[in-house]
């Protein structure tokens, strides 16, 4: 643990790492996941729920619809955070959208080395951003089969009602292609442990919620290829977010994760809360590929749309002079933080990658890094200018 964080007091309402105990994540994830009690699953396998045909075809009803998605949610929340769809894709969907996926790395590879991935450096594997948007622009029909797919429908349902919202990113992961460390995902999973302590307790518990995590098997994965590795039911800890960040918490994943092999046209749906990681690839010729879903809560979103880039420009001579006139740093802060936009996410990653971390610089990082170093507002309104050809804002 951090010093920083084991030296603050206790306070209610809000984690820091020195919450985090051990014990407290065991008495979580060592139990047995008792197949009887989701009766619409076919299997469970290292606590890990398995559903197939039988469950699809229940949930061709608007009733069995309802009790298949109710059993779903129930696994993801309070089960053991993960389920495997069997043979969820149709696999020759799978191969005529993975012929397309490879003309993208293709066209890459081609184009030099790139840097962002969040967890592998760079030229290691291939990722493609944006993979959705651009599936539908170059095979329209391969798009339309693909997503299709009711039990993608019928589980992001599940988490997340109605109004959901898709992203894709291509992750192919070549042989010797080192594990990730165990992490959670977004939001809070994209912070470091600093940034989650300024968060409160209950913002822990809402961020699972705004958020599916999946990977659709685009090439059989074999153990030895990496699958991702799970610690089910880590989903329930509280203070995950720093916890996964601690060491010991890290040599303990590495002890108990499990990992599921997956056929082609397989797909794994995951609480983000869940510690995981992709794993080796200790094949000598698969390139582990899969195709990324993040699918998030229409919840995530303001009431009105503002034109925070012309209050930035309005405001920061305003705030040159409040730094000038010694007005307090705090005061200063809260004017960005009712202005500027605060968070690095949506953004294009292909033009604005998370280069240093796993977030690129948000408008309101833009402006306090312009007001510590005295940039002028021509300087500043530059590097909005640039900002706002990477997000095509």
């Amino acid at each position: 643990m951090t010093t920083s964080s084991t030296a603050q007091q206790r306070v209610p309402g809000w984690f820091t790492a020195a919450d985090c105990r051990l014990d407290d994540l065991r008495a979580l994830v060592e139990v047995h996941t008792d197949v009887s009690e989701y009766p619409f699953a076919d299997d469970v396998r290292d606590n890990v729920l398995v559903y197939g045909p039988r469950a699809y075809e229940t949930a061709r009803t608007p009733e069995g619809r309802r009790a298949v998605q109710a059993e779903l949610g129930r696994a993801l929340l309070t089960g053991p955070g993960v389920v495997v769809l069997s043979g969820a894709f149709d696999t020759a969907v799978v191969d005529r959208v993975s012929r397309v996926f490879e003309t993208m790395v293709t066209e890459q590879r081609a184009a030099g080395p790139r840097d962002g991935d969040f967890f592998a450096p760079t030229g290691e594997n291939d990722r493609v951003w944006r993979a959705l948007d651009k599936l539908a622009l170059r095979d329209p029909e391969a798009f339309a089969a693909y997503y299709a797919t009711d039990a993608l429908a019928v589980v992001s349902q599940a988490w997340l009602g109605r109004g959901y919202q898709i992203t894709s990113q291509v992750n192919v992961v070549n042989p010797g292609g080192k594990a990730q460390e165990p992490h959670r995902d977004y939001h809070l999973g994209f912070m470091s442990e600093r940034q989650c302590e300024t968060f409160p307790a209950h913002v822990h518990g809402l961020s699972p919620l705004l958020t599916l995590q999946g990977a659709v098997a685009h090439c059989d994965m074999p153990v030895e290829t990496g699958p991702t590795m799970l610690l089910p039911n880590s989903q329930k800890y509280p203070a995950g977010y720093l916890a996964y960040q601690q060491p010991e918490f890290a040599a303990y994943f590495q002890d108990h994760f499990v990992q599921l092999p997956l056929a082609t046209g397989d797909a794994v749906f995951f609480n983000p809360a869940v510690f995981h990681g992709a794993g080796t690839n200790r094949s000598a010729s698969v390139r582990r590929t899969a195709n990324l879903l993040q699918i998030s809560s229409p919840f995530g979103r303001a009431m009105e749309t503002v034109d925070r880039d012309a209050m930035c420009r309005a405001l920061y001579p305003v705030l040159l002079s409040y730094k000038a006139s010694g007005v307090s740093e705090q005061a200063i802060e809260n004017v960005v933080a009712a202005s500027a936009e605060g968070y690095a996410f949506p953004t294009d990653l292909d033009r604005d990658p998370p280069v240093g971390g796993l977030a690129p610089a948000s408008q309101a990082d833009l402006v306090r890094t312009a007001l510590t170093a005295g940039t002028s507002p021509e300087e500043l309104g530059a590097v909005l200018d640039a900002l706002a050809r990477r997000r095509d804002l």
